[in-house]
């Protein structure tokens, strides 16, 4: 069970463990704003709500970074597992532009592909193959990407991460 943690101003911060989230509220350092209903935590005196939404009480603002790093696993997430040439399932990722001819990797150059599509490219752009890409890759926008932890979203945190969108 995970837990979002939210700053004084409701901003999602990050997503923690629901025992880290317990151990903040018992020490007054966040409140709980939205609990899981029928799932108390037992304790040996008494039972304690398990929170699924705490709010920070004195923490005020943290940077949150504009840039995105770049990882395969990014990449993959970003384009829902598809591949950006023929749309099947991909398990790799390829260079838009290959690396031999100074394709960096980035947002913009990096796609989800299968593994037939990916030998099939090799080192030439899909323009010299007579392929289009099903979608332009950019760099992903929005809360689930800014917040750590939050790619698997509870439902309960909708209406705090729309905050952060």
């Amino acid at each position: 069970m995970r837990t979002l943690v939210l700053n004084a101003g409701y901003e999602p911060l990050a997503v923690v463990s629901f025992k880290r989230a317990l151990v903040l509220v018992m020490n007054d350092k966040a409140t709980i704003v939205e609990r899981v209903e029928g799932e108390p935590v037992r304790a040996s005196r008494r039972a304690y709500d398990r929170p699924a939404v705490i709010l920070l009480t004195r923490y005020v603002r943290i940077p949150m970074p504009h840039h995105v790093p770049v990882t395969r696993r990014g990449v993959l997430r970003r384009d829902g597992h598809r591949c950006g040439y023929c749309g099947k399932t991909a398990s790799t990722i390829d260079h838009v532009l290959p690396r031999s001819r100074g394709g960096q990797d980035t947002w913009e150059n990096l796609v989800a592909c299968c593994l037939r599509c990916n030998n099939l490219k090799g080192d030439r752009t899909p323009q010299e193959i007579g392929w289009t890409l099903r979608t332009v890759p950019g760099m992903p926008r929005g809360s689930h990407w800014t917040v750590r932890g939050a790619e698997r979203a509870d439902p309960s945190w909708e209406p705090y991460l729309a905050l952060a969108a």
